[in-house]
């Protein structure tokens, strides 16, 4: 299988690549800037690409990817989070939370569909828990979120009868540096690891998840 996977530079996006390598399939990790040396064993890398213009998105595939070249999945990763409460978000964080986290993962997808295998294509997006529910200061990000859910939706329906499957994935509090950096007082045993979202992932990527699509699949932990 051939796999894309964005954000590969990021802390989850790293964990999902190492896995699927272990898997057998052939990786090719996507983001804006170089992923660390201990990611070794892709497929290949492309780097320099802003995700969040359609444009950039789609001359990245058309140089690095041939037009005959068919891709078993997709993994879209790639966004931001900001903590801010409603009242104090001005209109450019509201875009940048779009544009992060909605728009990365729809202009891939565009950008990717034409290739993805008739009968075997899986697509599977990263959500987020809080976008069923969201909490104080979460309305930028949460907001953004849930319009991936409905876009994963949305395209699981469209996308049935040439039976590709999209289903995403939506974790709570991360296990990562940057999370324990800001709440130095949690429980982060009690936090989702990224690896365990990884494997989440390669479940849905692979034939044993071949009759589910549309799902929205809470990996959570113990949050």
């Amino acid at each position: 299988m051939t796999v894309i996977v964005t954000g590969a530079a990021g802390v989850l996006g790293g964990a999902v690549c190492k896995h699927l390598t272990t898997q057998k399939q052939q990786v090719i990790g996507v983001d804006l800037v170089a992923p660390g040396n201990d990611l070794k064993g892709l497929k290949s890398i492309i780097v320099g690409v802003d995700l969040t213009k359609t444009e950039a998105v789609e001359a990245a595939i058309a140089r690095h990817i041939s037009p005959d070249e068919e891709i078993d999945g997709l993994v879209n990763i790639a966004g931001g989070f900001v903590w801010i409460p409603t009242r104090d978000a001005d209109t450019e964080t509201w875009a940048k939370m779009h544009a992060m986290n909605f728009q990365t993962t729809l202009n891939m997808t565009r950008a990717v569909l034409p290739r993805l295998k008739p009968g075997r294509g899986s697509i599977v997006n990263i959500g987020a828990f809080a976008a069923l529910r969201a909490g104080t200061g979460m309305g930028p990000y949460t907001a953004s979120k849930a319009a991936v859910a409905k876009l994963t939706e949305a395209l699981s329906e469209e996308l049935k009868a040439d039976r590709i499957r999209v289903n995403a994935i939506l974790p709570s509090i991360i296990d990562t540096p940057a999370n324990r950096k800001d709440m130095p007082d949690a429980d982060f045993a009690s936090w989702v690891r990224p690896q365990e979202i990884a494997e989440a992932i390669g479940f849905l990527l692979s034939p044993k998840a071949s009759g589910v699509t549309g799902a929205l699949l809470p990996v959570v932990g113990r949050v």
